[in-house]
């Protein structure tokens, strides 16, 4: 994380902020609006435009992602470990979210919004896309109370590193 320019430091809170995949819970009125399917959701088209809307975003309440920070995840991007979920309205970027994938885990970065809902489409896709590649560990690094409607849940350190160590030894691909 950027702290000032030039300055990045490495964070592992305790307590750690996960979303549980196999009890990931999409809010009913959500799920509704949802079906009318106002987004299309696209992973890895426009990593780059993420990234950029994510650190616009960020700058509002001070900017953790600066140049560094976006150049260091659009080269993982490039490795392959980096990804976006995309929303899409009308064909223009209305919301996502990028992470890095390694095996079985996935560590949310970032999310942003243009359109009421993208974010959420975004993360709801993410995980489906999870589920289905196998994957069974979801870090968010801190609980929000955006995320919590999605059951997203703190835990200690301890318990954390044992997800972590199971994820890992899982041989899934994002893509």
């Amino acid at each position: 994380m950027a702290l000032a320019p030039g300055e990045i430091r490495w964070y592992s809170p305790d307590p750690r902020g996960i979303i549980p995949i196999d009890t990931f819970h999409v809010p009913a009125r959500l799920a509704r609006t949802l079906r009318a399917h106002p987004f299309e959701i696209r992973i890895d088209t426009s990593f780059a435009s993420v990234i950029a809307a994510c650190a616009a975003r960020e700058d509002a309440d001070g900017n953790w992602i600066d140049e560094e920070i976006r150049a260091s995840y659009c080269a993982l991007h490039e490795k392959g470990f980096a990804h976006s979920v995309e929303a899409w309205q009308d064909g223009t970027l209305v919301g996502g979210l990028y992470g890095v994938s390694l095996k079985g885990a996935f560590f949310g970065e970032s999310m942003f919004h243009r359109a009421t809902n993208a974010s959420k489409a975004a993360l709801i896709a993410l995980v489906e896309h999870l589920r289905t590649r196998g994957f069974s560990l979801l870090d968010t690094q801190w609980v929000t109370d955006h995320l919590v409607q999605f059951g997203a849940t703190e835990i200690p350190r301890r318990r954390y590193l044992k997800l972590l160590d199971q994820a890992l030894a899982l041989d899934v691909r994002f893509t």
